[in-house]
């Protein structure tokens, strides 16, 4: 602790040298004393959150947890108060375009990440989803290529105690502070606590490193290596694990709230709000954004109805959805069917791409089971980025488990939002602009990333997918999700809605298998805020698209316009409307010359 204090000395007494040289010489706010700020504020990152340094082939922090204490926190909140004021004192009109706008998106990432401490939603660190009860999974991450390696995780298991305590202390200061979570999804993490726990070491999450160990391993290094692993699970992990599991049943679940709404907490509707703002990268209120949802569930019903008429089902629109909820002809009988079915689905995407893209990133990715230990409490499917020194290629994770809920007719759409032209063509892309700053290029600004992700489902009729009307309709029940994500969203979080009424409202509006609803509406009462930046982005993105059609006719070049759209990375929508007119009024221009 103390060297991380003097460390924050020495940052401060930079930045302290860095005003007086604002104060004595105008000229250096400029786009030179903005790349300084940024590569600063990088540099402490790395050393902050050492998980970041890996995929810059930094092997020194493989050994190494972030530090969740309540002390470092708050030192990071005061480096980021004034990495904070060193932008704001940088005059924004006396840069280039390009440095404006990375000095806006570094500031706006600092700022929403202190206004997010100033909530207290730091102290809600936990959910189904994410917490230290997933752990393991760090290992799908990591190389194991040497014996390095190995001592690099089993040093990282031998923290894991320290880290649960940390917390531990988390959670009881937001108890004391009334900043806890549902209760309605706490009651599964004590299970998924317990599942780490296992009876023999070799059955745990956290020794399926040690199972089939590389050639190069001298074999009797290799064998000492796993009885070393084995001793910690059985000696370190499990009573680590027991105890917080008992803390977490015994006193967290008991406290946590029984709404399912962050709005039933003190203040919570202006952490609400703030949460809106933070992922939809716009002012629009809860109110409105529940409108909008409902106008478009109204929207996509409609077209849902022309599907039905067209297939000749006599019945209406929840009859159809209970149907395909029910008909085994629309399911695989097992996983390995089932995974076969997506990458069959993927190796029809690739060759399409040339119809809508000028640059395709270089950067390959591949199709994986989501891991059986998180398989139960998760999504349908999710994306793993590529590491930006190469070394390792972009994961396009399935859930297999239960694939009777898996249907066929939403693989399609699925792939193209999780694959290509989706996550895989955007991030990697991003990541091989090197015109850009680190940050630019690891951007995750949700109302982009989702955003493009929705938009590309719509792209799967450009590339010959949905040929088939259930197809089609698979692509509207995907629209139809994140339509009404809008609408519960707020519904839960704002309005007061109960999980019960928010999982009626899904279950009547779409296809989806009433086991995924559930996972969802839990997915969005332990992460507020962010479902609305699918549809919320989605629609930017379709409405400059609309506009540059409208003004270009025949010259309209959707390559073009993609190529534009994702060649600054991921940015904030108000930056990529700013940046998309820029652009059309460029093309116009050229229009009209001789």
């Amino acid at each position: 602790m103390n060297r991380q204090k003097g460390r924050l000395n020495r940052l401060l007494g930079g930045f302290f040298v860095f005003f007086v040289s604002i104060t004595s010489n105008p000229l250096v706010a400029s786009d030179k004393a903005v790349a300084a700020v940024i590569a600063q504020h990088w540099s402490w990152s790395l050393e902050n959150y050492p998980e970041m340094r890996l995929g810059y082939g930094d092997r020194s922090g493989n050994a190494q947890w972030t530090d969740m204490s309540l002390a470092a926190q708050t030192q990071r909140q005061e480096a980021l108060n004034a990495f904070s004021q060193q932008l704001t004192f940088i005059e924004p009109a006396s840069l280039s375009s390009q440095a404006r706008l990375n000095r806006s998106m570094l500031l706006r990432e600092i700022n929403d990440e202190r206004t997010a401490y100033q909530q207290g939603l730091h102290l809600m660190p936990i959910n189904m989803r994410s917490g230290p009860q997933h752990a393991h999974g760090m290992a799908e991450r990591l190389p194991f290529n040497d014996e390095q390696d190995y001592q690099d995780w089993l040093t990282r298991l031998r923290a894991l105690p320290e880290r649960l305590q940390q917390y531990r202390g988390i959670l009881t200061e937001g108890m004391a502070k009334n900043r806890v979570q549902a209760a309605i999804i706490m009651q599964r993490v004590p299970e998924q606590i317990a599942r780490v726990i296992t009876s023999t070491p070799e059955s745990s999450p956290f020794y399926k490193a040690f199972i089939e160990m590389p050639a190069s391993i001298d074999p009797a290094t290799a064998s000492a290596l796993q009885a070393e692993a084995r001793a910690v699970i059985t000696e370190v992990l499990n009573p680590a694990y027991r105890e917080f599991g008992e803390f977490m049943r015994d006193d967290y679940l008991p406290a946590s709230r029984p709404e399912p709404g962050i709005g039933s907490l003190e203040g919570g509707k202006a952490a609400y709000r703030f949460l809106v703002q933070h992922f939809t990268t716009t002012d629009l209120s809860p109110e409105i954004i529940h409108q909008i949802g409902l106008d478009e569930v109204a929207r996509i019903r409609v077209e849902m109805e022309e599907v039905i008429a067209e297939v000749g089902f006599e019945g209406n629109l929840a009859a159809f959805n209970n149907f395909l909820r029910t008909d085994p002809q629309f399911y695989y009988d097992t996983p390995e069917e089932l995974l076969e079915g997506y990458q069959a689905v993927a190796k029809r995407l690739d060759p399409e791409l040339v119809k809508l893209f000028g640059k395709l990133p270089r950067t390959p990715y591949g199709v994986r089971p989501i891991p059986d230990e998180i398989a139960p409490d998760t999504t349908t499917a999710y994306y793993m980025p590529p590491t930006p020194d190469g070394k390792r290629p972009g994961w396009y994770y399935v859930n297999l488990y239960q694939p009777e809920v898996r249907p066929k007719f939403e693989m399609e759409v699925l792939s193209v939002h999780e694959s290509v032209p989706g996550h895989h063509l955007q991030i990697a892309l991003a990541g091989e602009l090197t015109d850009l700053p680190e940050f630019r290029q690891r951007s995750g600004v949700t109302a982009f990333v989702e955003g493009w992700g929705l938009y590309s489902e719509r792209l799967g009729y450009d590339m010959g997918l949905y040929q088939n009307p259930y197809s089609r309709y698979g692509q509207l029940v995907y629209d139809m999700w994140r339509a009404v994500r809008l609408v519960v969203d707020t519904g839960l979080h704002y309005f007061g809605w109960s999980r019960q009424r928010a999982i009626d409202f899904f279950l009547d509006n779409a296809a989806k298998t009433e086991a995924d609803i559930v996972n969802e509406i839990d997915r969005y009462i332990g992460w507020p805020g962010q479902a609305l930046a699918y549809k919320i982005g989605q629609l930017k993105m379709l409405e400059l698209r609309q506009e540059a059609e409208v003004a270009l006719g025949d010259a309209f070049d959707i390559r073009a316009f993609h190529d534009h759209l994702l060649g600054a990375g991921a940015i904030p929508l108000d930056a990529l409307e700013s940046r998309m007119d820029t652009w059309l009024s460029v093309q116009l221009t050229a229009q009209k010359s001789p």
